[in-house]
């Protein structure tokens, strides 16, 4: 025990013993007010001295070498109020400091052991029942604790996202692991209320509320006024949030038990019952730093931390439970070390236990794939248009999206301008008219806010279908997909998922658009998150076929899903002369698309072109043109850059022996490196070529036809590659 651990143990004793002891009083009887008995006072202390306990062996573990990195939640142990107030089938997604409200929620569910489940996910032991070794976090399944593993604010969105779910399953009939009058709780620090995500999202929140839309949620801050080693004003939570138009504010000291049940109850009984949100400010005190080897004394003065010392909530409930007559100071100090050694002897049972061994092992939860089932969801009364003709991909993306809402009511569809506009390319009208404001609606203007919807949808058994306008402006957002849609299957092994098909309307090629938002040609940033399906159709039938998987594969596995649009091509019909309808398809009765499947366009045998997006109807001209030279080249369309097609791919090269790489994307960073390196990894030792788009943003003007990939340079990229020696 170090000497800040020794002094925060010194000091409880010695309070406790200090205090004078009141009449004896039965268990059952009221000690405070909102409810609290002795029994109940009891519980929370038996919480917040367990999460106390847990906190310093977490330390000694990390020192023995035994456990991980690990942030503690000394000093805000009040915690264990707020889900006193609440109810067990009130889902929680929380702060990386709510350690005695998980203690207090998981011991109100028969089976649970909270000690060893927190120290388990400290040893990163592989039978640690929410993450499985991969990351300790406060989760529980069955105490509806969805983890969360930064909350750094990023999880609000999600948060906001499921209580706006929750009242819309309610209208629709739908049913979801939840009651229907069920509070979302979503805990945070007083640094990350100042996020501009936290911002967003609380704004999101009362913007709902304020349309008439129900938002049970309840916002609590655990405000210690300290971000690391930034300080917080002392008045600045209730100054931000305090007064806000459709927010109740509530404020308590989280050292003060009563006041803090008191408070609590009041918040979560407000939003219960009128299904808007509140926030709960609950000052609270940081003990023993910020996390690991953070020394507190390099940038806090020692009369601070002695302070914080004298609030100490463990401390103060001890105080509370001696003074009022629930129990003598030895018994508490009794009760306190009980405790400790059954910490203790968890701690050393739980650094025993194996680990993930295997890459196989971590990755199990990752990208779940049941193709046979997805491709039986995919297929379910694919009709489509009756009368079979032939339609572009905007057209094709609307008619698909069309019948999968009449088909499925879990799927809802929505986005700046989807409803009543139809979208900024009109691939959403006519939805809104048909299928309602319920399963067809406009947000407001924030990316975050859209995904976050989504995510909490997700959670509550839909199938949403956001769209991000333009690709660049899925950047606002990234980090809901990135660090909340992808992990959350990944961190809680399966138990929680995120089922999602984000629309996205990008790439380059459109005339008279420049800069990076409207015209922008990098995926780097979506290939790069771990178990995400990345989709990009060129035609039609593919688009129809490849939204139809995407769906199904959220629906069942709960994949994430990204179906980047490209928007040049949303509305062309020709693909080799004017009039010719070549670039049109129908798309009722399409086979089924694949996740990983490429697909073939021609059986040519002396050179492949491997492109997607807007490079397949450029590299079938190209290969038309090299057919009049006597040259027969197949075009790979890869339809899918993530997972890639590989086994096509490499099927297409061998069949060729010389594969150029047609890559819209940039230079650095674009779609080609990963194919290289896919034919290269596989032993292709035929000729290989790439020619791709300038490490450039888009201008304004013709000027993007200098940056751009374009015909020219594809033909004289294969002519070269034909030409140079094997």
């Amino acid at each position: 025990m170090n000497d800040r651990e020794a002094d925060l143990d010194q000091w409880f004793r010695a309070e406790v013993a200090a205090a004078t002891p009141g009449p004896a009083r039965a268990h059952g009887e009221s000690i405070g007010v909102a409810g609290l008995t002795g029994e109940l006072a009891l519980a929370l202390f038996d919480a917040q001295a367990t999460s106390r306990h847990l906190d310093l062996a977490a330390r000694r573990l990390g020192r023995d070498g035994h456990g991980y990195y690990s942030i503690g939640s000394a000093g805000h142990e009040g915690n264990a109020a707020v889900a006193a107030a609440l109810r067990v089938t009130d889902p929680a997604l929380l702060h990386y400091r709510s350690g005695a409200f998980f203690v207090y929620r998981t011991r109100q569910v028969p089976g649970l052991d909270p000690i060893r489940d927190v120290l388990l996910g400290v040893t990163a032991a592989a039978a640690d029942p929410i993450s499985g070794g991969r990351h300790k976090v406060f989760g529980s399944k069955p105490a509806h604790i969805i983890p969360q593993t930064s909350t750094i604010a990023s999880h609000l969105p999600r948060a906001v996202g499921l209580a706006f779910a929750l009242g819309r399953a309610a209208q629709l009939g739908l049913r979801t692991e939840w009651p229907t009058d069920a509070v979302v709780v979503c805990s945070f620090g007083d640094a990350s209320a100042n996020h501009s995500t936290a911002a967003g999202a609380i704004n999101t929140a009362i913007h709902t509320a304020h349309q008439g839309v129900p938002m049970p949620i309840l916002f609590v801050c655990e405000d210690n006024g300290l971000g690391i080693s930034v300080p917080t004003p002392r008045t600045w939570i209730e100054q931000a949030y305090g007064s806000r138009p459709g927010l109740a504010y509530f404020d308590a000291d989280g050292a003060d038990l009563p006041a803090a049940l008191a408070a609590a109850t009041a918040a979560a009984d407000h939003v219960r019952a009128h299904r808007k949100p509140a926030f709960l400010r609950l000052r609270t005190v940081r003990l023993l730093g910020h996390a690991g080897s953070d020394v507190e004394s390099a940038y806090r003065r020692p009369a601070d931390m002695a302070a914080d010392l004298r609030r100490d909530p463990v401390a103060a409930t001890a105080r509370l439970l001696v003074t009022t007559g629930v129990a003598t100071p030895d018994a508490i100090l009794a009760r306190y070390d009980e405790i400790a050694e059954q910490v203790a002897k968890s701690a050393d049972s739980a650094w025993h236990e194996p680990k993930l061994g295997s890459a196989a092992e971590v990755l199990t939860p990752l990208a779940p794939a049941h193709p046979s089932t997805v491709r039986i969801d995919a297929l379910r009364s694919t009709e489509g248009p009756e009368n079979g003709d032939p339609l572009t991909l905007a057209q094709a993306v609307n008619q698909t999206l069309a019948h999968l809402l009449a088909r499925d009511p879990d799927v809802l569809v929505f986005g700046e301008d989807v409803g009543r506009k139809g979208g900024v390319y009109g691939v959403t009208k006519g939805l809104q008219q048909r299928f309602g404001v319920r399963r067809v609606f406009d947000t407001l203007l924030d990316e975050q806010s859209v995904l976050g919807t989504a995510l909490g949808a997700g959670l509550a058994g839909f199938v949403p279908i956001p769209e991000i306008q333009y690709l660049a402006y899925v950047h606002n957002a990234e980090d809901q997909l990135r660090g909340e849609a992808a992990t959350l299957s990944f961190f809680s092994g399966g138990r929680y998922r995120n089922p999602v098909v984000v629309r996205i309307a990008g790439l380059a090629y459109q005339k008279g658009f420049g800069g990076h938002f409207h015209n922008d040609n990098s995926l780097a940033a979506l290939r790069d998150i771990p178990g995400l399906v990345l989709a990009v159709p060129s035609r039609a039938d593919d688009a129809a076929a490849m939204l139809r998987t995407c769906v199904a594969a959220a629906r069942v596995d709960g994949r994430v899903c990204v179906f980047v649009e490209p928007i040049a091509l949303y509305h062309i019909r020709d693909l080799y002369s004017d009039g010719d309808g070549g670039w049109l398809a129908p798309i009722s009765g399409v086979p089924h698309a694949e996740i990983g499947r490429a697909r073939v366009h021609g059986t040519g045998t002396h050179l492949t072109i491997v492109s997607f997006g807007n490079g397949v109807p450029m590299s079938l001209r190209v290969a038309r043109r090299l057919a009049e030279r006597d040259i027969h080249a197949r075009v790979l369309d890869l339809r899918w850059l993530a997972p890639l097609p590989v086994e096509d791919l490499l099927d297409n090269a061998s069949a060729t022996g010389r594969v150029l790489i047609a890559d819209e994307t940039r230079r650095s960073g674009g779609v080609s490196e990963a194919v290289c390196a896919a034919l290269l990894d596989a032993g292709f030792e035929g000729k290989l070529a790439r020619v791709t788009s300038a490490d450039s943003f888009v201008p304004l003007g013709p000027a993007a036809t200098s940056v751009l990939l374009d015909e020219d340079a594809i033909e004289a990229a294969a002519l070269g590659l034909l030409a140079a020696p094997r």
